[in-house]
């Protein structure tokens, strides 16, 4: 039986980022999943990043990840959103042509060296002792590897819903993964079922577009990759409808029929994206709601209808769309459906996502509890390059809640477990206006090219660009006016003496880069990328020292280890339900203790105590 390093378990988005981490980092890996030609597939709405979601693409990007270049290679409509805010909360987002980003995806993973792709269902992991140490396919052969990474998506144990029906799949038309639940479970690990959902998808040319309002996409598209120049995949048109008074009395007279509503369904679903369903009975008193027609491809004749996923019947379906303005005429290729699946309580995990109990076996993507292709993708990364490390002996790559939007999430998922699918929003980053979209490379390449993660081109264009920079940094550090002289050149600052250089200057929110380029012409030469960058860094400047301050505090707790095995019945001072919360979670430093819900300040007192002083007996 051939021996791999890494064997990762799945062929979407999670799995996808898994594999080349692994392989990036020298490991000799093994991706096996249902289908070849289903990897890389968009199995619901087809787009990339949005608020939150964007940053954990600009993330995964800046560590060598496939994900930016392959969205920027099949994107057809490109929005920044939140445009008029702060460059911190901005998300870049893309409509995808759901075929090209299969296509680019599968594309990328062929080139990718160290890296073997095969056609397998997966249905039980190979045990020696309680540690994995390989897979076992639905024929029966075995697959030896030092370190297994589980990214099943919704395959896991998954039932399809829709009115009546019950059928399991892992998602349409693809039957799901029962032996690697089973397994799961029969090891006593936390487990649940959480659900998702996702719309009819409509007939192009059935749809009334000239009665509908359009969206364009941005002029200039912001591609997602920092090594992407510039997007050349034509840009499309979404259209926007409605529903109406009529589309929720439908609805609301057939809630007996939604799988969600009549009891058939345990798992709970997203609640930053609900269904149809949820939005007639949460927001009864609203008329309306927006639905976004997002064409699923340049020659592809599929409409996805965002913002009304259903499992109700196919008839009433049929019923309630053809009450959308612009919709009388529809017809419908596929029905939506609700789809219910097995997931691992997270607490079950460390930093590296490797399953505490399990050593061997890694989990990321929805088996961890998120929603999202971008969250699934963030996981896998990280996954991935922990697989190989773990597999050579080398020392794990953890970022932490300072360090990236990705280090949000896995702290969030790991210390507070989720009680619905969990999803990235800008809100859940303390250090946001350090975690910037636009910062991403500058925070993390330098990481993933000491790590030996980045490719050639990559650490050649960033190192090309980090030398514009700093020569820019420089020049405008060096250029200055008094407040006699900036009035002079019509700028108007502060009569108080004091000199200010460009970016002191580009602080004022009255003065922007083309209020400067007359008073110092050699600041036109310079390259809008890093204009921008200057502009930015000008921008928070004042707010990003004040961060900094909070941001070594939080180091200074995160650099207080908790061994694994913490007696915490033996710590005195703690009540019972910090107890209890403290031994479920299992934190490995004192910062991540401090976050978990019920854990007060006079708890972390005791187990700061308790550990020094055990400390200092041991030595």
């Amino acid at each position: 039986m051939k021996q791999w390093d890494v064997i990762v378990i799945g062929g979407g988005h999670a799995g996808s980022e898994a594999a080349s981490a692994a392989a990036r980092l020298g490991a000799s890996t093994l991706l096996l999943t249902h289908r070849l030609d289903t990897i890389g597939e968009m199995s619901c709405n087809p787009a990339i990043g949005g608020l939150g979601k964007g940053h954990l693409v600009r993330e995964v990007d800046a560590l060598d990840g496939v994900m930016g270049r392959v969205a920027d290679a099949s994107g057809i409509q490109f929005r920044l959103l939140n445009r008029s805010k702060g460059p911190a909360v901005r998300g870049p987002r893309t409509q995808s042509d759901r075929a090209l980003y299969k296509q680019a995806m599968q594309t990328e993973l062929a080139g990718v060296d160290n890296l073997e792709i095969r056609a397998a269902a997966v249905e039980d992991l190979i045990m020696d002792g309680d540690r994995c140490v390989g897979v076992i396919d639905a024929e029966g052969n075995e697959y030896a590897a030092a370190a297994v990474v589980l990214t099943t998506g919704t395959f896991l144990r998954g039932m399809i819903h829709r009115g009546a029906e019950r059928i399991p799949a892992g998602r349409a038309g693809e039957a799901p993964a029962m032996g690697l639940g089973e397994r799961l479970y029969g090891m006593k690990l936390r487990m649940g079922r959480l659900k998702t959902g996702t719309p009819a998808r409509l007939r192009k040319s059935s749809i009334d577009w000239d009665a509908l309002e359009q969206q364009a996409a941005d002029e200039t598209p912001v591609p997602f990759s920092f090594m992407t120049d510039r997007i050349t995949v034509p840009q499309i048109t979404c259209a926007i409808t409605r529903t109406t008074e009529e589309t929720h009395r439908i609805i609301a007279g057939n809630l007996e029929h939604s799988a969600v509503y009549s009891g058939a369904i345990a798992g709970r679903g997203p609640r930053y994206c609900p269904s149809i369903e949820d939005k007639v009975v949460r927001f009864a008193d609203r008329t309306s709601h927006q639905v976004f027609l997002e064409p699923e491809g340049l020659d592809d004749d599929t409409v996805y209808p965002n913002g009304i996923s259903t499992s109700l019947p196919d008839a009433v379906q049929d019923a309630f769309l053809k009450t959308l303005p612009g919709l009388e005429q529809v017809e419908v290729k596929r029905y939506g459906y609700a789809i219910e699946y097995d997931y691992v309580d997270p607490r079950e995990l460390d930093a590296t996502l490797q399953v505490r109990a399990v050593p061997g076996l890694w989990l990321a993507g929805q088996i961890n509890g998120t929603t999202g292709y971008e969250e699934a993708a963030a996981q896998g990364i990280m996954a991935g390059f922990n697989a190989a490390l773990a597999s050579t002996g080398r020392a794990p790559f953890v970022l932490s809640r300072s360090d990236a939007y990705i280090g949000v999430m896995i702290d969030d998922l790991i210390t507070r477990g989720v009680s619905e699918p969990y999803r990235m929003f800008t809100s859940r980053a303390e250090y946001r206006l350090t975690l910037r979209a636009d910062n991403a490379d500058q925070r993390l390449t330098p990481r993933v090219i000491e790590l030996g993660g980045a490719s050639v081109s990559r650490e050649t264009r960033f190192r090309s660009k980090m030398d514009a920079l700093e020569t820019a940094r420089d020049q405008v550090q060096a250029l200055s006016l008094t407040p006699n002289e900036a009035r002079h050149h019509g700028l108007s600052v502060n009569a108080d003496g004091k000199r200010r250089t460009v970016s002191e200057l580009l602080a004022y929110p009255t003065i922007g880069w083309d209020d400067l380029t007359p008073v110092w012409p050699q600041l036109a030469g310079l390259e809008p990328g890093v204009v921008e960058q200057i502009e930015i860094d000008a921008l928070y400047a004042g707010y990003i020292d004040r961060q900094q301050a909070d941001i070594l505090a939080f180091r200074r707790d995160e650099a207080v280890r908790l061994p694994r095995d913490l007696d915490y019945r033996a710590v005195g001072g703690l009540s019972n339900e910090a107890r209890e919360k403290l031994e479920a979670a299992r934190p490995e430093t004192l910062g991540q203790a401090s976050r978990i819900e019920g854990v007060t300040p006079g708890a972390l007192t005791a187990v700061l105590a308790h550990v020094k002083r055990h400390s200092k007996e041991a030595s």
